[in-house]
């Protein structure tokens, strides 16, 4: 990030959809989303991503698949830490504004087109893309859910 622009984390990146502090907010004191993976053949099922124990840094990120809710995977991770994951390199990225049809609605959202896929950053939504394509794999947020 620069002292300038919080959106801009670095030379040669294009600035972000989001800054941290907008990612905490939205994320508030927590939030759940459930997300649909699909490969070239269809669904591969759905996972589920819980933040919790929020503060001023970060969240713990608890992960599962939809089928097996035990198989918990839980980090920490800090609101800079997501935003960063949405830094994509200026010169191989292309960004433009677009509607795109989700379970969530009708959305307006930034669209990366990356070297590794694409992702689409609804601006209603601050923090992971609502879809995002990539090596033949697509996911695409179902629902999301505030504490």
């Amino acid at each position: 990030m620069t002292d300038s622009d919080p959106y801009l984390l670095g030379p040669g990146l294009l600035p972000t959809p989001f800054t941290a502090a907008e990612i905490r907010e939205a994320t508030g004191s927590g939030k759940l989303i459930r997300l649909l993976l699909e490969g070239p053949d269809g669904p591969m099922g759905e996972h589920v991503n819980r933040f919790r124990d929020t503060d001023d840094e970060g969240a713990t990120l608890d992960r599962w698949a939809a089928a097996d809710p035990k198989a918990v995977v839980s980090n920490r991770v800090t609101w800079a830490e997501l935003q960063g994951h949405a830094a994509f390199d200026a010169g191989t990225t292309s960004v433009s504004t677009v509607a795109l049809s989700t379970p969530l609605g009708q959305l307006t959202c930034r669209r990366y087109d990356t070297d590794d896929g694409v992702f689409w950053f609804s601006i209603d939504h601050p923090g992971m893309p609502v879809q995002y394509e990539s090596d033949g794999m697509r996911t695409t947020v179902l629902s999301i859910e505030q504490d």
